[in-house]
């Protein structure tokens, strides 16, 4: 049995991904999560092969909790279920080391056949994520390697958030987040945040 645990604020849409997999005899749903910190937790607690995620979560989203989940000893595959496919949500998804990312729309037998694939190792990508892919690879467009969570922090500065707004918003520490956004900095080659927003909405990467 593949132990799959399913992440996303929406109720309605989890429990519909959730009677989705009961139709698999090799899958079981061992878990729910409405948001990242959720999900990373109840990873940790539940054990699951999978874990099926959302992008665009509060407290956690989606690219950070990924990240959090790879550090642990034995991590489980992470496969993107999501209804953004924008060029930086796909970057950081990957980046943070997501083995899949399908959209919400696809057919039940595409998410089926993702969570197997993702699970024997394999890479699970919706067509239209591909082509998005192999189109930054052929143009040669210069992406920052962004972390998922230094992204959430970049997109709360642009929102107008301080520090403290952040740390908390995150429930992170203060220092954590100067941290973050001293990698920021360092990647965007700029010397403040809002030369950083301005310099990352160039890039596409906001």
């Amino acid at each position: 049995m593949i132990r799959v645990l399913v992440a996303d604020d929406h109720p309605i849409v989890r429990s519909g991904v959730v009677a989705l997999l009961a139709t698999a005899p090799d899958i079981e749903v061992v878990g729910e999560a409405a948001n990242g910190l959720e999900a990373v937790t109840a990873a940790a607690q539940l054990a699951p092969d999978v874990v099926l995620m959302d992008l665009r979560m509060p407290a956690l989203g989606g690219a950070g909790a990924t990240e959090q989940l790879l550090t642990a000893p034995h991590p489980p595959k992470v496969l993107v279920l999501t209804t953004y496919d924008t060029d930086d949500d796909i970057i950081a998804a990957i980046e943070a080391g997501a083995s899949g990312y399908l959209l919400k729309a696809a057919p039940s037998e595409e998410i089926l056949a993702a969570v197997r694939a993702v699970h024997a190792g394999k890479t699970a990508l919706a067509p239209s994520i591909a082509a998005a892919l192999v189109k930054r690879v052929r143009t040669g467009a210069a992406v920052p390697r962004l972390s998922g969570r230094e992204l959430e922090v970049l997109r709360l500065v642009a929102s107008g958030l301080s520090n403290p707004q952040i740390a908390a918003e995150l429930f992170i520490g203060e220092a954590t987040v100067k941290t973050h956004l001293l990698h920021v900095f360092e990647k965007l080659e700029v010397a403040d945040r809002t030369r950083a927003v301005t310099r990352a909405l160039e890039l596409g990467v906001l």
